[in-house]
């Protein structure tokens, strides 16, 4: 863990629903690096959005006001949709912007659009780019104008924009000639998890499935997968586990699309104890997207040591390198037959599990991103000087 030595600080983050949460990646690390800035001693607040919850609606509940050492203060949010993110963070944007905070952490572009409000009170703004968000599928043109309207605040009014991969900080370069930070996303090595609840709730076997693990959108591209696999002769069963965002409409679609195959299995939204025994015994995980920022279910993947399929695009064949698999983007007939070839070769899988956990852990660390965070905001940060915080995954929604 990386140790501040002087000055601490009073932080302010917004743009994710909710934490805890394991709703999106941008929530996973919201909540990785508050929790361990509240650790280092740091005064935290991470502003809370409410309403819908993609794990169903007995989540949609407001949390506490106090979580591994942050304060969460909740927002209010019109809870309707393409409006409850705009509305939770002007929201936010407002009562950062009146509080005592040094710094303020904007997450994702979007949020970004309000970022001039604690601008104007002469706060320090910070902003994470989590991906060129305009360009999801599930966006209309509205929503898509006002997202690229916050990627343009991000870019007149942010101290500094913090970029998860190459490709973006090019594309922010070339469009805006405006430099930024790479700091990539983290992972912690996970305790192993034996087949128990998976065998009990869906019938799973270790090896006996392919994997994919997200929430169900377009662009994450399960379409792709569903009918690849359609056409594969194995004896796998194929999990998708994930729940909608925002509209059920593509999941619905999803389920007719795999209506006709009796080993396509939808667990729905995951967490805890079978979100670690899906990703300790899967055979291959299979990552299909056309778009990413950073995909924080791909590292986590890979620290189970999962033989992993993703698309090519850069964002997830940067992260892979040559301990994975590539397809290229959206060609069905290519992706099937990648799995077919890793579903006849238990062998090449077995190479790829056997290193994927070990070249991922020691790649990406959540306690150096923290450091590397802490550092722009301005802290005086050391370097660790004892091996990394591994936080185990657990069941974090209350």
């Amino acid at each position: 863990m990386p140790r501040t030595d002087e000055k601490q600080l009073r932080i302010a983050m917004l743009g994710h629903k909710r934490i805890p949460s394991r709703e999106g990646g941008v929530e996973i690390v919201v909540d990785e690096l508050a929790t361990r800035m509240a650790s280092l001693g740091h005064d935290v607040t991470c502003f809370n959005r409410t309403g819908h919850h993609v794990s169903g609606a007995a989540h949609d509940r407001e949390v506490g006001e106090k979580y591994q050492g942050v304060t969460l203060k909740n927002v209010w949010t019109l809870d309707k949709r393409g409006l409850a993110a705009m509305t939770a963070s002007y929201s936010a944007a407002i009562r950062a912007a009146l509080g005592r905070y040094d710094v303020v952490h904007f997450h994702a572009e979007g949020p970004c659009a309000a970022m001039w409000i604690p601008k104007l009170f002469g706060k320090k703004c910070i902003a994470t780019i989590h991906g060129l968000d305009h360009k999801r599928a599930k966006w209309g043109k509205f929503a898509s104008w006002y997202i690229r309207t916050g990627e343009k605040c991000a870019v007149r009014f942010a101290d500094d924009i913090i970029v998860l991969s190459e490709s973006v900080q090019r594309y922010f370069k070339e469009t805006y000639q405006r430099d930024t930070v790479l700091i990539p996303n983290g992972v912690s090595r996970p305790q192993p998890a034996d087949v128990l609840e998976i065998t009990q709730r869906f019938g799973l076997k270790k090896d006996d499935y392919l994997l994919f693990l997200g929430r169900l959108v377009p662009e994450k591209g399960v379409h792709y997968l569903i009918e690849a696999f359609r056409e594969i002769k194995a004896d796998k069963t194929l999990v998708i586990a994930g729940g909608a965002s925002d509209s059920s409409a593509y999941e619905r679609e999803l389920r007719a699309l795999a209506q006709a195959d009796p080993r396509v299995i939808f667990t729905g939204f995951v967490q805890g104890r079978i979100l670690e025994e899906l990703y300790a015994n899967a055979y291959v995980y299979v990552l299909p997207s056309d778009l990413e920022g950073m995909p924080l279910s791909l590292l986590e993947a890979m620290s189970f040591g999962n033989c992993c399929l993703t698309s090519d695009i850069p964002e997830c064949a940067d992260v892979i390198g040559e301990y994975g698999v590539t397809f290229r983007k959206s060609n069905v007939p290519d992706l099937r037959n990648k799995l077919q070839e890793l579903c006849d070769s238990p062998h090449t899988v077995s190479l790829f599990k056997e290193q994927a956990s070990n070249y991922i852990c020691s790649r990406f660390n959540w306690d150096d991103v923290t450091g590397k965070t802490l550092r722009l905001y301005g802290a005086d940060v050391q370097q660790p000087s004892a091996p990394a915080k591994e936080k185990e995954y657990e069941n974090i929604t209350r």
